[in-house]
Parts: C-alpha cells; structure tokens; sequence
C-alpha cells in the first residue's frame, strides 16, 4: 500500500474565531480595523503599501491580505512570485501590462485598465508594469493568505551574494555583465 503526502504551504485553519497578539487578554473593535491604506498620495516610484499580517494582526488565522499598489507614469513592479496565495489584482485607475509565466515557460500579457481584475496562481513569476508614460496607475491586490510572501527575482538572483562567476555561467554571459546587473540593483545611498 502507498502512503501519498500532500505538501500545502498557506495559513494553518485556526480553531476560534480570532487569533489574539501576544499578551493581548481582550480587544475591541479597534482591533478589527486598519487605517493603513488611508490617505493614499501620489507616489514618485513604484509603491506598495500592505495590509497584512505585519502591518495589521488581526489577520492572524484569515487567509486574507491587502497590497494597495501606486505606479507612478512608465513604473514597473519587477518579476516576482507569492510562494504562498494567489494574487487578485483589480486595477482602480489608469492602465497596466500584467504579465505572467507558467511553469511551461509560457508568456501570458494583457492589458488592463479600470475595474480590470487579473488573477496571478499561486507561486508562477509575474510582473506588472505601468505602459503609460504620462499618468500613473493604482491597484488592489487581495491574497489568499495573511502573509503571502514576495520574492522578487532579480533581486533574488543579483542582490543576494551569489558569486559572479556562478551567476555568468548560468546566464550565459560575462562577469563583467553581471556586475553591471548587481550595480543598478544596489541600494541608493
């Protein structure tokens, strides 16, 4: 007889309606409502403002988030994956190219614009990109998950230590190459 396991990352079912903080005996409503997302300015860069598990913990134990995405003209959401929920993606204003990858290698890329939503499976790379040069863009994302995770690739495989030479040989190109990649992801000072 074979014994078949199922691996399954996301948020564990809880047994209670709500998970308390930390030394926390007794809430209030207050404890229910995050004001993160309020007053929302114009960004100057591509921003993500969240409303998860760290910035609001009462979704301890929901298997919900927010991400409220701001794409200033010709902004970029680089390549990047949630290792843990899907992404729902509904643009509130302006247009976007969305792009996805399927675990074929397959290219998905369509263009939204306001009340577009667009899903992103779980754990696939995806990007967003802002194709208007001229006005900027914003979106909410929902997730399956009170922490969903990002990994951003280039940051991944650029700004994380792997030795140049590791990385040349596995794109196929030159040292000297790769320190320009890792040059214009290095922090600004």
């Amino acid at each position: 007889m074979a014994i078949t396991q199922i691996a399954q990352a996301g948020d564990p079912d809880i047994t209670s309606d709500f998970i308390f903080p930390p030394n926390i005996m007794a809430v209030n409503e207050s404890f229910f409502t995050h004001t993160g997302l309020r007053n929302i300015a114009g960004a100057a860069a591509f921003k993500v403002t969240k409303a998860s598990l760290v910035e609001f913990p009462a979704l301890n134990g929901q298997s919900v988030s927010y991400a409220l995405l701001q794409y200033p003209g010709g902004a970029i959401n680089p390549p990047h994956i949630h290792p843990r929920s899907a992404e729902l993606l509904f643009l509130l204003d302006g247009y976007i190219e969305v792009g996805l990858i399927d675990t074929t290698n397959k290219l998905f890329v369509q263009t939204l614009q306001k009340g577009d939503l667009f899903v992103f499976p779980k754990g696939l790379v995806h990007y967003q990109y802002n194709i208007n040069a001229q006005y900027p863009a914003v979106a909410l994302s929902a997730f399956g998950s009170a922490n969903a995770g990002t990994v951003s690739i280039p940051g991944t495989i650029f700004a994380t230590g792997i030795k140049d030479d590791v990385l040349a040989k596995s794109f196929k190109t030159d040292v000297a190459t790769i320190q320009k990649l890792k040059a214009g992801l290095a922090p600004k000072a």
